[in-house]
């Protein structure tokens, strides 16, 4: 049974943790790998540098968004969509554990099943602008 009192709060923490991470995960693209690296690492695995640019923008405005509450369930979409992407294209290859060199895919996966979760759930406390208004 869901409990309706702290339900929105979970939700809310939940939104918090996952756009936290996401603005941890572009940093180190920008600030570690450099846009560059990351731009030729995306062409190493033979994906359209235009992508790299598209992950870099999609994860930065999605983690302010999701931190802030903006529209935040329908922004976790796409980001549920790159991270099954990632674990298509470079970390399913790479096993389980995500400290095996290169990375697994059980983190990407997990991120992705919260991702999920959070969209049941909905906004939680404090959206700045909700999803969907409730009735």
């Amino acid at each position: 049974m869901l409990d309706n009192k702290t339900a929105p709060y979970g939700a809310l923490l939940l939104r918090l943790l996952l756009g936290a991470s996401f603005l941890a995960h572009v940093s180190v693209k920008l600030f570690v790998f450099t846009v560059p690296g990351f731009v030729g690492y995306f062409g190493s695995q033979g994906l359209p540098p235009l992508m790299a640019y598209l992950a870099i923008a999609l994860e930065l405005l999605g983690g302010l968004a999701l931190i802030f509450g903006v529209y935040a369930r329908w922004v976790a979409v796409p980001l549920v969509f790159e991270l099954l992407g990632t674990i298509a294209v470079v970390h399913g290859k790479l096993g389980w554990e995500f400290n095996n060199k290169g990375g697994g895919w059980e983190y990407p996966a997990f991120w992705a099943a919260a991702l999920v979760a959070f969209i049941l759930l909905g906004d939680g406390r404090c959206a700045l602008r909700p999803s969907r208004r409730a009735g």
